[in-house]
């Protein structure tokens, strides 16, 4: 199962929007996301810690109330609060809030002064102009609204990766438990690392099929069995997240394998090499007339149609059977290759840990060096730093890292492209750190040539070491600004800087399309963390998934470099 601390932090998470659409008292509010923020940030279960007799209230942000509600999650496996917030607003409501572009601060306004109560009802307010007349709104915002609700209606619910991976790794474990199944492989959009995954598909090898059907549909997680059968079987899990099983003889599950990994243009390409043979391709085999000649393993169906293993993450039909057939595919990276992260936070601005928490976290994952780079003080939510404070932080990482073993402490900061692409703390200040990441994180609006020449200006700045984030997008939440991304690319190829990968699993930014061209330039790629707590250097891997479908290799990243060959690179940016 999920973690207990996840399921509650998604409890209390929602329990705010609710009382944000209310109009509750704002400290409330922020009380309930500030527990689901640590709760997630927390390197232990609640349910051991309550297990082995520690009180929740000396955990930060816990009082006696929020207490008693996991005392009462943990027990029931329900929370009364949140069902009668549920029962006090329209069951509609929750779904305007998955719409990118719209929180419950506005989801408060279009329920109370409009009455809208459901996408139905809010696409049609917008096509009849009445959104545009509310303080906040504008023709812009109505028309942005009006296009994301038209998506959202038109697609498939889809889980964010990380999300996904919260379910399927518990189900494959438990999988793999079973008495009677021998090997267990997660396919589809999922083993292709995706951003959003649709469903999962899982292949699994067992001696008994009706055995390891009867143990997928007994996982405790199960919320609906909608089919069983003797070979397959589908179910809903809590979250609404749909898993299709398949038991499949060892002799096909390499085929199984591939056909079921996709992707469906992938798939179409082999096909039309097997058929130009003269041989037919299916989920059971390779065959040459009714003899199967390929299948067992995913190696030797490459082999057999004269290709090189091609990895999933490339799998989507571009250019890889090419560069399989002339054996110039890339060898991808791998998350052991990272060096270093390049981007998190501490308590000095939003981040949960302390310098030594977050660099012994780093060291654990096996990092041996780690920039810590704040928000500079334009960024006034996140408590960013001025000149004094961010000096303040550079002398203590300095002195931290006179005693620290196994890992180096690089002084940064994330600083924010002001508007006229200034950025937001002076030269002098910025001259001392060792890496000054860029990030764009207001006036997301201004027209594709305005934001590009902002970014471009703020790339000629001596001090300008690495873009964050740079297409500044939020999956699910806000769509990417507007902007020139191959302009971009091309100016840091020109200037020597370099482009980050933002590996929280909200963002995955850059996209894999300007990770393949920034490869082609010559413009490393930072895979970081943008870690706010301990935990959260969990996101590497999720930016190494992205890197692959980019088609990265470990001398495409920049920390994948030794410190000594890092800190050469970060100096030739100086101007």
């Amino acid at each position: 199962m999920p973690s207990d601390n996840e399921q509650i932090a998604e409890i209390f998470d929602e329990i705010a929007d609710l009382l944000e659409i209310e109009g509750d008292n704002p400290f409330r509010i922020r009380a309930y996301r500030t527990a689901a923020r640590n709760l997630r940030a927390l390197n232990k279960d609640v349910r051991r810690m309550r297990e082995a007799g520690e009180d929740l209230t000396d955990f930060p942000g816990i009082g006696k109330d929020l207490a008693a509600k996991i005392e009462e999650i943990l027990d029931t496996g329900r929370c009364r609060a949140l069902e009668k917030l549920r029962r006090k607003v329209p069951p509609d409501l929750g779904e305007l809030l998955r719409l990118p572009g719209i929180g419950p601060k506005r989801v408060h306004a279009l329920y109370h002064e409009l009455d809208i109560q459901n996408l139905e009802q809010l696409q049609r307010a917008a096509r009849d102009g009445e959104i545009r007349e509310l303080s906040g709104f504008g023709p812009k915002t109505e028309a942005r609204l009006l296009e994301a609700v038209e998506k959202h209606r038109d697609s498939e619910r889809r889980f964010k990766l990380a999300e996904a991976a919260r379910y399927a790794e518990p189900l494959q474990a438990w999988l793999e438990g079973g008495k009677n199944i021998e090997q267990v492989v997660i396919a589809g959009s999922y083993r292709r690392a995706k951003e959003t995954v649709g469903d999962l598909d899982i292949l699994v090898i067992a001696r008994d099929g009706r055995q390891a059907i009867q143990h997928f549909t007994h996982y405790e997680d199960v919320d609906t069995v909608v089919s069983s059968g003797s070979t397959r079987a589908t179910v809903i899990l809590s979250n609404g997240l749909q898993v299709d099983l398949r038991v499949v003889p060892k002799v096909s599950y390499g085929a199984a394998l591939h056909y079921f990994t996709g992707s469906k243009a992938h798939n179409i390409a082999v096909r039309r090499i097997a058929q130009k043979k003269g041989w037919k391709i299916n989920e059971y085999g390779l065959y040459e007339g009714d003899k199967r000649i390929a299948g067992e393993t995913e190696a030797s169906l490459f082999k057999q149609l004269g290709l090189a293993y091609i990895e999933p993450e490339l799998r989507e039909n571009r250019g890889e059977i090419e560069a399989a057939r002339e054996d110039k595919l890339p060898k991808l990276i791998k998350l052991t290759d990272l060096r270093g992260d390049l981007h998190c936070h501490t308590r000095a601005s939003d981040g949960q840990g302390s310098l030594r928490a977050m660099a012994e976290a780093a060291r654990d994952r096996g990092l041996d060096y780690l920039a810590i780079t704040e928000h500079s003080k334009h960024l006034a939510v996140a408590h960013g730093l001025d000149s004094d404070r961010l000096l303040k932080q550079v002398d203590a990482i300095a002195e931290l890292n006179d005693i620290l073993d196994g890992i180096t402490l690089l002084s940064g900061i994330e600083v924010d492209i002001l508007e006229d692409g200034s950025l937001d703390l002076p030269d002098e200040v910025l001259d001392r750190l060792d890496l000054v990441i860029g990030a764009v994180h207001s006036q997301f609006n201004l027209s594709r040539k305005q934001q590009t020449e902002r970014i471009l200006r703020a790339m000629d700045s001596p001090h300008f070491t690495l873009l964050a984030h740079p297409s500044g997008r939020l999956i699910d939440k806000r769509e990417p600004y507007a902007v020139d991304m191959e302009r971009i690319i091309h100016q840091a190829a020109q200037r020597g800087c370099y482009l980050e990968l933002n590996a929280n699993p909200d963002r995955l930014d850059l996209l894999d399309s300007h990770c393949r061209l920034a490869k082609e330039e010559g413009v490393l790629v930072s895979i970081n963390s943008d870690a706010h707590s301990p935990a959260a250097f969990e996101h590497l891997r999720f930016g190494i998934g992205q890197a692959r479908r980019g088609w990265l290799e470990k001398d495409d990243v920049l920390n994948t470099r030794s410190l000594t060959a890092l800190r050469k690179l970060l100096k030739q940016t100086r101007q």
